[in-house]
């Protein structure tokens, strides 16, 4: 595991299932599916095509401080288009900065015009936590004298 690894093994390691809404589904239902999931964010899909993200920021930013009823209000009204994607190739450091260039916290991962995966700014944190764990346990085996040569 390191730090330059690509998006595709961070896939890997956490799994490929894309949780998705329809954009005409009720912010509430898509609120229900967010909380079953427990998740913080949805891919907008019609027709299998990404059309947005829905996330926990929209529904407080969009719904509840303008005083909408989450069981009137559709996703698309709401949802963060065009989604913030990234292909199978980057690597997390530039994941991470586009999430900080973008002010995203999730973003969904396509391999050519297909949405394929998400990750979040906590699946990257959790990546890198894991690779110095690694690399210092390697550094601890070298250290010691247990590291194979």
């Amino acid at each position: 595991m390191q730090l330059t690894a690509n998006i595709a093994s961070v896939l890997d390691r956490k799994g490929h299932e894309l949780l998705s809404v329809s954009p005409e589904m009720t912010v509430f239902e898509a609120l229900q599916r967010m909380a079953d999931r427990d998740v913080g964010a949805l891919a907008v899909l019609n027709d299998q095509r990404l059309v947005g993200l829905f996330s926990e920021r929209d529904y407080a930013r969009k719904v509840i401080l303008l005083g909408k009823s989450s069981k009137e209000t559709r996703v698309d009204e709401v949802m963060s288009h065009p989604a913030v994607t990234i292909g199978l190739q980057a690597t997390v450091n530039e994941a991470l900065g586009s999430m900080t260039k973008l002010r995203s916290r999730h973003l969904i991962v396509v391999e050519g015009d297909r949405a394929i995966g998400m990750v979040s700014i906590g699946d990257l944190v959790n990546w890198i936590i894991s690779a110095q764990v690694e690399i210092i346990d390697h550094l601890q085996s070298y250290i010691s004298g247990s590291y194979p040569v």
